[in-house]
């Protein structure tokens, strides 16, 4: 048995998004039929608790859209650059030895995210993407607000999130990680249902405001 967690939405505003945690049978193997099979007994089990339809976020999704929405793949458009959310977060990060590595930008998502000045340049401090200092507190705001921008230059995209109830991530441990794309498509569709995405991608002071509290009711903050 594994146990993982499944993103709603909360359409009637703070805390923006709802967490349930969801037992279902794990069947293990590296293969992407291993992981879609865990994926489809983690959104069986979660319909028998009243959660569908359920869209998983992953490179090993059935779906197509899910696939797409992943953070290897989804584009974003900066300085007429265009990245994906994993290459623009991997190469914003700056650790006390070196970095922003912003050549990451230009790189694959595999790449990038296993670039091994990622994990020898000592202490991480912060994100400056392209100009733009970023805090690393609260600890998933820079990852989440790469994701809604990447979201914002999507539009077909991005309307296909409100068919569905919730979201997943079948290789998000919240033991072992806290930037989940899951997490991060759910808080898109509850601030657009609140009128609050186009305000928050605009003023990063009002975003980060909004983020701050939500921190709170994370579980691995």
């Amino acid at each position: 048995m594994a146990r993982r967690p499944i993103f709603i939405p909360d359409l009637n505003g703070f805390p923006f998004v709802k967490k349930a945690t969801i037992d279902f049978q794990w069947h293990s193997g590296l293969s992407k039929l291993q992981a879609q099979k865990s994926i489809a007994a983690l959104h069986e089990a979660a319909a028998k608790e009243g959660i569908s339809p359920i869209l998983e976020i992953s490179s090993k999704s059935v779906d197509e859209v899910g696939v797409s929405l992943s953070a290897f793949n989804l584009v974003l458009v900066k300085k007429n650059a265009r990245l994906t959310v994993e290459c623009a977060y991997q190469g914003s990060k700056i650790f006390r030895n070196g970095g922003p590595y912003q050549d990451l930008y230009s790189c694959s998502s595999r790449e990038a995210k296993t670039d091994e000045r990622l994990r020898n340049s000592g202490d991480f401090i912060g994100y400056r993407f392209f100009d733009d200092e970023f805090p690393s507190n609260p600890i998933t705001s820079f990852y989440d607000w790469l994701y809604l921008t990447a979201l914002s230059c999507n539009s077909t995209l991005a309307e296909q999130l409100f068919k569905y109830q919730g979201f997943s991530d079948i290789a998000f441990n919240p033991q072992k990680s806290f930037n989940c794309q899951a997490r991060a498509a759910a808080l898109f569709v509850s601030l657009h249902h609140c009128g609050e995405i186009e305000r928050a991608l605009k003023d990063r002071k009002y975003y980060l405001s909004l983020v701050s509290a939500l921190q709170l009711e994370l579980p691995f903050s």
